[in-house]
């Protein structure tokens, strides 16, 4: 005889105020028409779907993990998911200890089935194509501010090499004053082959021995 497949319901409202019965009324009713056992019910009432740590989810997937149940429904997919890169993280994981994932309002969202798997695969296929066309425009202004002579990295930081210099002829190593001045070695040691540079900071010869290892 065939057992019974063990689901979770996850159900989520963004605010307090807000109702979670009807989420719940819904999961409840689907379980029973397909003749599912619910095992537990996850609620984050009053969590935003901004965050990808919640204590009910936090736990549901704890419980996954130790194969509680078979199968994770929730009302609609923006309940569980806070992007659908972080919703495809979550489907992922579950099904990776062969727990299936469903969606009671998105048709077709039922990793149970053939046509739900698909269905999560071309939604994965979007989420990578957006991927790489975020990456692709990001180059393309890198490369064009750099031909316009921009800056492009980190901020520069702006450091006061008299102490440097004082710290260092006093016969401190590099490494201890860029820890006295709380500095990056190498940002410490590229600022001082620049200024070996300037005329005014005493010719290079000397900050070469300087930053010398």
């Amino acid at each position: 005889m065939k057992r019974s497949k063990k689901v979770a319901l996850y159900a989520r409202t963004s605010t307090p105020d807000q109702d979670v019965g009807l989420q719940l009324d819904e999961l409840r009713q689907a379980a029973a028409e397909r003749g599912w056992k619910v095992v537990d019910e996850y609620v984050d009432e009053g969590v935003s779907g901004a965050k990808a740590k919640r204590p009910a989810l936090d736990r549901m997937m704890k419980d996954a993990e130790k194969g509680r149940f078979d199968l994770v429904a929730v009302w609609k997919l923006d309940r569980l998911g806070r992007s659908l890169k972080h919703l495809l993280k979550i489907v992922e994981s579950l099904g990776s200890w062969e727990v299936g994932f469903m969606s009671l309002r998105d048709a077709g969202i039922d990793t149970t089935t053939p046509t739900g798997r698909l269905m999560l695969q071309v939604l994965g296929a979007l989420a990578e194509y957006e991927r790489e066309l975020i990456r692709e425009r990001v180059i393309a202004g890198i490369r064009r501010a750099q031909a316009q002579g921009k800056h492009c990295g980190r901020p520069r930081q702006d450091l006061d090499l008299r102490a440097a210099h004082l710290l260092l002829a006093q016969g401190h190593s590099v490494r201890q004053v860029a820890d006295m001045l709380g500095q990056p070695r190498s940002t410490l040691r590229a600022r001082l082959w620049e200024a070996a540079a300037q005329p005014e900071e005493g010719g290079r010869e000397g900050v070469e021995q300087e930053v010398a290892p």
